[in-house]
């Protein structure tokens, strides 16, 4: 059951660094031909931060189950 929650808990920390990234992006590539396609993806950043969020809880209340 360990390995379960490692890759819950990697999978989390990876979707907040994506969502991050595609809020972000923007603010960093003005001007270029990726700005558009980035700006426009601001829904799909909202999601993977707050799935990312929600699998760390996950993952946090599940080692606190276990530590019982």
């Amino acid at each position: 059951m360990a390995s379960r929650q490692l890759r819950t808990l990697e999978r989390g920390i990876l979707c907040v660094l994506i969502g991050a990234a595609v809020l972000l992006g923007p603010r960093f590539l003005q001007g270029t031909r990726w700005f558009e396609m980035v700006a426009g993806a601001s829904v799909v950043g909202w999601f993977a931060l707050v799935l990312g969020v929600a699998l760390i809880v996950v993952d946090l209340v599940q080692r606190a189950k276990a530590r019982r």
